[in-house]
């Protein structure tokens, strides 16, 4: 086996990957000895002749595996969390969430059902914007309690 340092070198140069990852074809070993400048080793390299090796990485199986389990909630016991529950979950994004399904629940009975009227859907919809309801079941549990009407679907 000759000495291919020289050619490695610039074929590392060429392919801008390190020493270590460059592979030179075993067949075609006189071929590659005779290329002295960078245009010859750049041709090898046009041939296939010299190529880079793929980076090796960290095996990312474990964190596949790991995710899989956390997509059916697996793994997200009190010992698998950092931070607080507000760092996990926004509070102000869970608020956003619940009160535009407030409102548009209220716009539903205003408008497609006809079981508020402007006076009740506004006095609601202040309600709701002041966190009077939990949720969209709370709300509806009100009208029916407060107004007497049927709003569930």
């Amino acid at each position: 086996m000759s000495d291919l340092k020289a050619q490695k070198r610039l074929a590392a140069d060429e392919l801008d990957v390190g020493k270590g990852r460059v592979w030179l074809d075993p067949e075609a070993q006189e071929e590659i000895e005779d290329a002295i400048t960078r245009e010859d080793v750049r041709e090898l390299i046009e041939q296939g002749t010299i190529r880079a090796k793929g980076a090796k990485t960290n095996s990312r199986g474990r964190a596949r595996e790991r995710a899989d389990k956390r997509s059916y909630g697996h793994q997200s016991g009190a010992g698998s969390r950092k931070g607080r529950s507000g760092a996990r979950q926004d509070t102000k994004d869970d608020w956003k969430a619940r009160i535009r399904a407030q409102r548009a629940r209220l716009k539903e009975l205003r408008d497609d059902e006809d079981v508020l009227d402007a006076s009740e859907y506004r006095t609601l919809y202040n309600k709701a914007s002041g966190g009077d309801f939990e949720d969209v079941a709370r709300l509806e549990a009100f009208i029916e309690t407060q107004y007497g009407y049927e709003v569930t679907d």
